[in-house]
């Protein structure tokens, strides 16, 4: 009976061994393994059809604006490079007269970006001459004022015997006397005289080659100052047609649209292209700088009718085409492929995909393209 026994034992032990180590299941419809919850049904989601579903507690999450649609005659616009240069009535350089040493104005030597107003002394300019020049000048200083003191004691002397001495002489005596001293501040002015620098315009000092001592030659550029709300943008067309076909033009900073005035084309080539001239006004300029390259947007005399929408309404699908996004119902929207044309640099000339009255995002569509 022993040995019966023994075999069944070792069964049995072997049996609950595995039956641990084997995972316990639960029975249907009461697993709870490691499986998503399943998606809400007012969450935000891409629908089959690609439009996406966005509750309204979403949409102000991700600040979602809008804009409707119009359609009008806008101009037709082409880029061109540019280069931002100094208005010639609001700006100036500042250059020394003669050559000599820098010296600090009452205010001391400007900052680059600080604050003038025409007319106030940037910096004094004190003219180099020689030793030999100097004692020259200081001898016939000396000479004038001998002289000088013998005609102040004739004139005593004739002012004095008035009633004997024909008033003719004593007005040639004083004469004299104011011509002598005339000359000898002339000539002391001229020792001791500093060429003022002096701000041409109101505005801002956008360079500065002054330091304290230094020497600086007659026509020497020492300072540039320019009003930074009016500028001046040069642009190179090289197609005589597009440059006698310009109306008007547009720039582009950040996300502020600037408008340009036409001013005119040269008639003579610059690297083989035409300049265009415009002008600038505005605060936003003051983010730009003199040199400085820009794109700007040309625009034709010619329009055309299309419908006008900011650039950050303009995103990419999947297929690298450009859409936007509409808003079809309060809580659906709808992506439209558009083809459009460059308008002012903020916004595009949308010319098919989009009609008019419809509501365009312009804010978060980025987003919104993300929705999966």
């Amino acid at each position: 009976m022993k040995a019966h026994r023994f075999p069944l034992l070792a069964a049995l032990c072997f049996a609950a061994l595995f039956g641990a180590a084997a995972p316990s299941r639960a029975g249907d419809g009461h697993d709870h393994g490691d499986a998503p919850p399943a998606a809400s049904g007012n969450g935000p989601r891409r629908l089959p059809d690609g439009s996406v579903f966005l509750p309204k507690p979403a949409q102000r999450q991700l600040a979602l604006r809008t804009l409707a649609t119009e359609e009008a005659e806008l101009h037709r616009s082409f880029e061109l490079a540019g280069k931002v240069a100094m208005d010639p009535n609001a700006g100036g350089k500042v250059q020394a007269a003669l050559a000599g040493r820098i010296e600090a104005g009452p205010r001391g030597l400007p900052d680059v970006g600080q604050a003038v107003r025409k007319g106030e002394v940037l910096a004094y300019v004190v003219p180099s001459s020689g030793a030999l020049e100097r004692s020259d000048k200081q001898a016939q200083i000396a000479e004038l004022r001998a002289a000088r003191a013998l005609a102040d004691k004739r004139l005593a002397r004739l002012r004095e015997l008035a009633d004997t001495v024909p008033r003719k002489d004593i007005e040639a005596a004083e004469a004299e006397a104011s011509s002598l001293n005339e000359r000898i501040a002339a000539l002391g002015a001229g020792l001791s005289r500093r060429d003022a620098l002096v701000a041409p315009v109101s505005g801002i000092v956008a360079s500065s080659h002054a330091v304290a001592g230094q020497v600086v030659d007659a026509r020497e550029l020492v300072f540039e100052v320019v009003d930074p709300s009016r500028l001046r943008i040069e642009a190179l067309a090289y197609d005589a047609a597009q440059a006698g076909d310009v109306a008007g033009g547009s720039l582009a900073i950040g996300t502020e649209r600037v408008a340009l005035r036409f001013l005119g084309a040269a008639h003579s080539l610059r690297d083989q292209a035409l300049p265009l001239h415009f002008a600038a006004e505005g605060p936003a300029l003051a983010r730009l700088a003199v040199g400085q390259p820009v794109r700007i947007q040309a625009q034709s005399k010619a329009r055309a009718r299309g419908i006008a929408v900011p650039l950050t309404a303009l995103q990419k699908n999947p297929a690298n085409q450009a859409i936007v996004w509409v808003k079809e119902a309060p809580e659906r929207f709808e992506p439209r492929t558009v083809t459009h044309e460059p308008l002012d640099g903020v916004s595009v000339r949308v010319t098919s995909g989009l009609g008019a009255g419809e509501r365009v995002v312009t804010q978060g569509a980025s987003l919104l393209n993300q929705v999966r």
